[in-house]
């Protein structure tokens, strides 16, 4: 969860950790919990597997019962997919600290409002096309869609702003593993910004958080 954990911390929001990759198996209820948060990945979600069809179904069923939804990286293409866009290979992948500048539909945006420009932590070879009905956030130049938010409860980012420097180092390392597999062919800081980055996280995390307080305390009064 990395930086993404303090905020649900300061909403007060517990939350239940699934590794659906390890057992897609796993029962939960949608319609008792306050949102569904999708995290990163390293699979593509063009790929036919257990795990990924089953967070395409929570997915699903979180946006029909009208739950928040936050999607990072790959939960960001999940989300997409799910809301009928196109996934496809980035010409180029956009791995380290790159850029990104708030569009013009950001403003009055509960998460990325008063984002502006910023250099975060990106780790992708694909990108998703804006899902239609959508309202783009952020983008880059190497990706155009970096973030959207679908009607008032879902949001898609396509960069780790919840990564701290230990989940970097720890990226790092396993990428080193991977022999001529690997993606990472160029030194990354991974204590650039630190303190910066965990302020901004927090603002934007603390965006979602209270937004899913709202809509829950609107849902248990209806």
């Amino acid at each position: 969860m990395g930086l993404l954990g303090f905020s649900l911390g300061r909403a007060e929001l517990a939350f239940r950790y699934m590794d659906v990759y390890k057992d897609s198996t796993q029962s939960v209820d949608i319609s008792s919990s306050t949102g569904l948060i999708v995290l990163g990945g390293a699979e593509s979600v063009n790929k036919s597997t257990s795990y990924l069809r089953r967070e395409e179904e929570l997915i699903t069923e979180a946006l029909g019962c009208g739950k928040p939804v936050l999607g990072i990286c790959l939960g960001a293409q999940l989300l997409a997919k799910v809301l009928g866009a196109k996934v496809t290979r980035m010409g180029v992948p956009e791995i380290g600290w790159r850029r990104v500048r708030v569009s013009e539909g950001a403003e009055g945006d509960a998460m990325f409002g008063e984002f502006g420009e910023q250099a975060v932590f990106h780790w992708h070879n694909e990108s998703f096309d804006l899902p239609v009905g959508a309202v783009r956030l952020a983008g880059s130049e190497a990706c155009r869609n970096q973030a959207f938010r679908y009607g008032e409860r879902a949001w898609g980012l396509q960069f780790h702003l919840e990564a701290t420097p230990e989940m970097i180092r720890k990226w790092r390392e396993e990428d080193a593993e991977c022999g001529a597999e690997r993606e990472l062919w160029e030194p990354v800081d991974a204590n650039y910004r630190a303190e910066e980055l965990r302020v901004l996280a927090g603002r934007v995390f603390d965006g979602w958080a209270k937004t899913a307080e709202e809509i829950e305390k609107r849902l248990r009064n209806s």
